[in-house]
């Protein structure tokens, strides 16, 4: 196997699995070519009749076979059903090797463990948490898994990278033509916007709902002139559990100083008095506290937000009705308050990963946002950031929204110095998910790092009482209460590839050995 170095130093074979690989080359390096994909070209007279009574009917009428992919949505996160039901049933039928291409896994899918001991299931095209990745991180999988961002996902649709056989998609509300929404039903999601480009590209597409109402529903984010087919059953979800651990503010004094550091951060570098400020938050405790602090901040200073970049929260619509933000431009809803305001609220307007994050198209607006606070596992001396595997090289998260919203104007990394017996501070991280070129500042609860290429942020700063750090004094504390970090045990196996959103590959993730 031929191996070469990428932009961040990482070593990569030059073919896995029968496929090219195409190293990092920095951010904005990568030139791609060619033209969009496409799925075949149907004939309108074939699709009189789309409902069918069952799930199993339906897959008598799909073109089924061993080593197809099929995809699935995760707007219902801890709460879906769907993704469970239909492998169960493709089980059933003996089906073999199917490559899984969902937009995220969490715990609830822990049946699919079983489905790939099995061979079932060959391996995952798309973000794993919990059980299913520590089962990649072992080997557990026939061939490599890949993750890409929410972004980095569709445009593998587009670009032809992700070829999907048969997308399977909860759909809260559809009528009988297979036009959809999330808004509206009693398993009410949100905006179904991470399966637009499953519904666009795959040869087959299947909605399957809760709630069949009468044609037209309206509005929809599926439109009925991409499905085969539609199937009713009892229940998609609980959409109860679209709140997660990771959803929730924290309550932690040490994490809500790191959240107010991160929103005076934001303050003291003057983007908040700029025309056409916005921000972005993502799900973690820390960052839905920085939320808070900052609507103080701009309470406070008399300013108004342009938009807010959702994952909606509770936090967020209070910020909307109170006025204190223009617009939500939501990607997601991380709690019930988000599902209801999107559907209620005009000033809560849906997106999709093609208007937000696409890096492929001709311009996503993720580069509009002002400022992005996100969490992380890892940071190293030059700024790259790990948010996929843990310092013992588990592989326990996905990649989310997390490249995409670095490409903001401040990019701030919030996490705590330390956790346990591990520094967050270290020489290299295990994973690189994001190039410490995207990454502006690092908060934690012993100091603040902004990243050498700002000249201009430290410029900006100059005379806030804020505690900058270099991040080297941040490194030599953390090691001060956990010792020098024990470095994982991994083997030479690749058993993932972490894309960047370009569809460059910017790390491998080896198997981790005897742990």
């Amino acid at each position: 196997m031929e191996f070469v170095t990428n932009a961040v130093g990482r070593q990569l074979p030059t073919s896995l699995d029968g496929k090219e690989i195409i190293p990092f080359k920095g951010m904005g390096k990568h030139q791609p070519g060619g033209r969009k994909s496409g799925p075949p070209i149907p004939t309108g007279a074939n699709y009189a009749d789309k409902v069918v009574a069952s799930l199993d009917a339906a897959l008598d009428r799909l073109e089924l076979r061993n080593g197809m992919t099929i995809s699935f949505h995760h707007h219902l996160r801890n709460g879906d059903f769907v993704v469970n039901m239909v492998l169960e049933q493709l089980a059933q039928r003996g089906l073999r090797d199917i490559v899984l291409a969902p937009s995220a896994l969490f715990p609830v899918h822990e049946p699919v463990v079983e489905h790939i001991k099995n061979g079932v299931v060959s391996h995952v095209l798309g973000s794993m948490n919990g059980p299913i990745g520590k089962l990649c991180s072992v080997g557990g999988m026939k061939k490599t898994a890949v993750l890409r961002s929410h972004g980095g996902r569709y445009r593998a649709i587009q670009d032809g990278d992700l070829h999907i056989d048969v997308a399977f998609i909860a759909a809260p509300t559809a009528d009988s033509h297979g036009n959809a929404n999330g808004t509206h039903g009693p398993s009410a999601c949100g905006h179904l916007g991470f399966a637009l480009a499953d519904s666009l590209y795959a040869d087959q597409v299947v909605i399957i709902t809760d709630n069949l109402v009468p044609f037209p529903t309206w509005p929809w984010s599926i439109e009925g002139g991409n499905v085969d087919l539609v199937v009713p059953v009892d229940r998609i979800g609980d959409p109860e559990q679209i709140v997660s651990g990771t959803t929730r503010i924290t309550t932690d004094p040490e994490r809500l100083k790191i959240a107010s550091w991160a929103a005076q951060l934001v303050r003291d570098s003057g983007l908040i008095d700029e025309p056409g400020f916005s921000f972005q938050a993502g799900a973690g405790g820390m960052s839905l506290a920085f939320i808070e602090y900052m609507g103080e901040f701009m309470r406070a200073k008399g300013v108004t937000a342009a938009f807010a970049r959702g994952g909606s929260t509770g936090g967020l619509v209070k910020m909307l009705k109170e006025g204190l933000v223009d617009y939500i431009l939501d990607g997601q809803a991380f709690d019930l308050d988000g599902v209801r305001s999107l559907r209620d609220n005009e000033k809560h307007i849906a997106t999709n990963p093609f208007v937000s994050y696409n890096y492929h198209t001709k311009g996503c607006f993720a580069p509009l946002v002002k400022t992005a606070v996100l969490g992380a596992t890892e940071i190293d001396l030059n700024f790259n950031v790990n948010v996929n595997t843990h310092s013992d090289g588990w592989l326990l998260h996905g990649i989310g929204g997390f490249q995409d919203s670095a490409a903001s104007q401040l990019t701030i990394i919030t996490a705590p110095l330390y956790r346990k017996t591990f520094p967050i501070v270290v020489e290299d991280v295990v994973t690189v998910t994001a190039p410490g070129e995207s990454i502006d500042a690092l908060v934690t609860d012993y100091g603040i790092a902004i990243n050498p290429r700002r000249e201009d942020l430290l410029e900006r700063l100059k005379g806030s009482d804020l505690p900058l750090k270099s991040m080297a004094e941040l490194k030599e504390i953390a090691e001060g209460f956990t010792g020098p970090p024990v470095k994982p045990n991994l083997g030479d196996k690749i058993v993932a590839l972490i894309e960047y959103r370009d569809g460059t590959v910017i790390d491998a993730v080896r198997e981790v050995i005897n742990q």
